[in-house]
């Protein structure tokens, strides 16, 4: 597991960077917190670092945003109003997960059982000073214990 620790919005850049040089050949990252810990910012600056030239915004309501960049398309799920699996399914997100483009998932854990296990999972803790922190690890390796 990384862990990694910011405390302000500007070091996202950097982080997102990182993350991107890190695990070159996974496209599909799980980004789990709490409402307002980041998620969104930080798929923000994850587009950012793969040149997204549209505007990045949670695609609450449309479920799944799509992004042009250098490197392909990206998909921004946001599930939060998902009901159940089935609702996952009937997006058609399967087809982007299994596309080889960059995936970025909000409100993951509502799709879990269908994520691959090379999944990144990034789980985001606020602390009490605001400052927050990444844990950063293979969905592989949190499902093994299980």
């Amino acid at each position: 597991m990384i862990i990694v620790k910011t405390s302000k919005e500007e070091e996202l850049k950097g982080l997102a960077s990182r993350l991107l040089s890190a695990f070159p050949y996974h496209r599909i990252f799980a980004v789990e917190g709490e409402m307002g810990a980041g998620k969104t910012t930080l798929i923000k600056a994850l587009c950012s670092s793969l040149r997204v030239s549209d505007e990045v915004d949670s695609p609450t309501f449309s479920i799944i945003n799509v992004y042009a960049s250098p490197q392909g398309f990206v998909y921004h799920f946001d599930l939060y109003r998902l009901k159940n699996i089935e609702e996952f399914v009937a997006t058609g997100a399967i087809e982007y997960l299994e596309s080889g483009d960059y995936c970025f998932i909000e409100w993951p854990e509502k799709a879990l059982s269908m994520l691959p296990p090379e999944t990144i999972s990034i789980k985001i803790e606020v602390e009490e000073d605001g400052s927050r922190i990444y844990k950063i690890e293979e969905l592989k390796q949190i499902t093994e214990y299980f």
